[in-house]
């Protein structure tokens, strides 16, 4: 993966204290925050802007959202919605965040970007995550606007010019196929020169528009092994253990591990994960206490039999990669080839 050295030794050295010295069974690898609901697009694939009105109109004050990431104790947080953009305190939440040395990760979809850039200041405890589902029209088939993937490459640009660290996430579906995908990462990755990609295939939320294109498990599968053949895997800064990378393309296999990044929302924190609602707690505490945990998962959820999103398993694929020196020296090589490559 390429996560900057500093990042990895940091992120490191917190999950060996969490599993050798704290001797803790569940901890949070990363946050996910969610500030607010309300979007600036109303993609095929989201479940999240079909809340009411009310709730949409809600933004969470500063104050409670840097406070659940210090009562999880999690190295790093990234800030979803919605559209965190449209918050209006969203860079103070960022600069408290930063002062706390958490490593911050802002999703948008970039339609604001180049506007709000002024509000922010570069850190390498801070990135920009921008939503890139595609080339142009695909991308912008996936929103339901035209131009968004224009503005977004445009807000890339001006991002990386001014020192921000700037990566991308992509979403695919039953749609793509080796090649569709082939083609936007070589773009993001040689083009665009982006730090590093994140890569899922879609999760099925119960409340999204489109319900016939969301990928099942060997689809998934299929889809990855034919991706990542000729030596792409190795090319493309991939922000993914490799033991994740196996697991999409089939090579392993996994059991869920939803804690590792739980949720935290204007409705609390969500068991058991951001894809799915099963009620909402107010401390970190009674969701990891009060959770059964091994009710979720494939096998166990009929929910989750086709899910395969980082969100439950590379949490999973980082802690047995800790569990191996063959898998911890193999990650160690792939973050130093991946930070040279760039």
């Amino acid at each position: 993966m390429a996560m900057p050295l500093r990042q990895t030794v940091r992120v490191s050295t917190y999950l060996m204290q969490q599993k050798l010295l704290k001797r803790r069974d569940k901890f949070p690898l990363i946050v996910e925050l969610e500030p607010l609901f309300a979007c600036n697009l109303a993609c095929e694939g989201c479940g999240k802007i079909q809340h009411p009105a009310g709730v949409l109109k809600q933004r969470m004050p500063v104050a409670q959202a840097v406070g659940a990431v210090l009562e999880s104790g999690a190295p790093m947080v990234s800030i979803a919605g919605g559209e965190p953009l449209m918050h209006p305190q969203i860079d103070e939440i960022v600069r408290q965040l930063v002062e706390r040395r958490k490593y911050v990760f802002l999703c948008t979809n970039a339609l604001l970007l180049r506007k709000k850039l002024d509000k922010f200041t570069p850190s390498p405890y801070f990135t920009f995550t921008v939503h890139i589902d595609g080339l142009r029209e695909r991308h912008d088939a996936s929103v339901a606007k035209e131009g968004t993937f224009d503005e977004a490459v445009e807000a890339i640009k001006e991002a990386k010019r001014r020192g921000f660290r700037v990566t991308t996430n992509s979403t695919f579906f039953n749609t793509d196929t080796p090649q569709t995908i082939i083609e936007v990462l070589d773009y993001l990755n040689d083009d665009l020169q982006v730090d590093e990609m994140m890569i899922s295939p879609a999760f099925a939320y119960e409340k999204a528009p489109d319900q016939e294109h969301f990928l099942g498990v060997e689809q998934t599968r299929e889809l990855f092994k034919k991706t990542f053949a000729g030596g792409n895997r190795r090319r493309w800064r991939l922000n993914h253990s490799p033991l994740f990378l196996d697991f999409l393309e089939g090579k392993v296999d996994f059991e869920c591990t939803a804690w590792g990044i739980p949720n935290y929302s204007l409705f609390g924190w969500q068991r058991p994960c951001y894809l799915m609602s099963d009620g909402y707690v107010p401390t970190y505490r009674e969701l990891i206490e009060k959770t059964d945990w091994s009710k979720y998962g494939r096998g166990r959820d009929p929910r989750c039999e086709n899910c395969m999103a980082h969100c439950g398993y590379e949490p999973t694929a980082v802690l047995a990669t800790m569990g191996s020196l063959t898998e911890s020296l193999r990650a160690v090589r792939e973050t130093i080839g991946a930070n040279r490559r760039h």
